[in-house]
């Protein structure tokens, strides 16, 4: 059995609310809610970047499995908001979680699944006896041109996993697929601060075609129905679109329930699908099943199944800091002065290096 042995979450404090963002470009707040279905966001503060909140939510997964940091043969991190254009954010996170010098580590991007990706990744090697254990882990300060709609969503946030093998497996990964294709609803070229993206072409061509395509694979590939799931988590660009893939897949707003967390979080890009991930694994039983489909813009989908087991009352108990829920409600309002303060010396989403 090789799935997940830990999980870790993290989330600022700081948030900015719709309202506060609509009032300063004069537009109507209540309908951009309603239109996204986000009320607000996470911003990272001065002193975090997707470096330190990967340390942190790497901490978080490695006391959850009660794992040595230096057992962990690899370490892969997911990011669209590197550090450094030209420097590892793997190796830093590495060094900082005490992972010594006897492991393979890597930078992985692919938009906002570049998080599954690398659970993808250390699962296979897992899975062919390359290392015993291993650390995936999504990470974003998400970045929002302001005046753009993406401000509106685009969050900071991290999350991490370690997999391995045994007994002490909280959630079986039981089978994994993907799609991709070439498909530009979303970008930014190299010198660019923000994003430019194509409006509604990001839907129904990139974010929903992907996610039905690789979900209905992977049903299929496990001979599966939605039933027979009790939890689905989709990558989460706002509140409106998980919903609409549900539907479309079949699923209930009762099994989506669990991980739907974006209204209060925002998107958190590269950690978004993960964090959804983490909060379902916080509220799910012994036995139950998890889909989870993750989006990346460009475009493509990573998708899962997995099945809890006894093992995650125990992992639970071994968390000493918050759950994701308990960390979206302990939080600081900024004012939009302040949160502009913070874009401009580069805290949401500007590469530096």
């Amino acid at each position: 059995m090789a799935g997940i042995l830990g999980y870790g979450a993290y989330v600022p404090r700081y948030r900015i609310t719709t309202a506060e963002i609509a009032k300063h470009h004069g537009k109507d707040a209540a309908a951009i809610s309603v239109g996204l279905l986000v009320n607000e966001k996470s911003v990272p503060g001065l002193d975090e970047d997707s470096i330190t909140m990967g340390v942190e939510a790497g901490l978080a997964a490695l006391q959850m499995a009660n794992v040595d940091a230096k057992q962990l043969g690899a370490l892969y991190s997911g990011s669209e908001s590197k550090v450094y254009a030209v420097k590892p954010n793997s190796t830093m996170i590495g060094t900082a979680l005490g992972l010594g010098e006897l492991y393979h580590a890597a930078d992985l991007e692919f938009a906002c699944k570049a998080g599954t990706a690398a659970m993808q990744i250390v699962w296979a090697m897992v899975k062919a006896n390359l290392i015993k254990t291993g650390l995936a882990i999504g990470s974003d300060t998400a970045q929002g041109r302001p005046g753009d709609v993406l401000e509106y969503s685009a969050a900071a946030g991290a999350s991490a996993l370690v997999i391995g093998e045994g007994v002490g497996v909280l959630a079986e990964i039981e089978a994994t697929c993907s799609s991709a294709s070439d498909t530009p609803d979303f970008w930014r070229r190299t010198k660019d601060d923000f994003p430019t993206h194509l409006g509604k072409f990001t839907a129904a061509p990139a974010y929903e075609k992907q996610i039905v395509t690789c979900a209905k694979a992977l049903l299929t590939k496990i001979d599966a129905k939605p039933e027979d799931f009790d939890h689905v988590v989709f990558h989460t660009p706002n509140g409106k679109f998980p919903q609409r893939v549900a539907k479309l897949l079949g699923f209930t707003a009762q099994q989506l329930a669990a991980g739907y967390v974006v209204p209060e979080l925002g998107n958190t890009y590269s950690a978004a699908a993960l964090l959804a991930l983490c909060a379902a694994l916080d509220q799910a039983k012994a036995g139950e099943r998890i889909l989870l489909v993750s989006f990346g813009s460009g475009a493509g989908s990573d998708a899962f199944s997995l099945r809890t087991t006894k093992a995650i009352e125990r992992a639970r108990q071994r968390r000493l800091g918050p759950t994701l829920r308990q960390q979206l409600a302990h939080k600081i309002y900024l004012d939009y002065g302040t949160y502009l303060q913070q874009i401009s010396k580069g805290q949401i989403g500007i590469t530096h290096g």
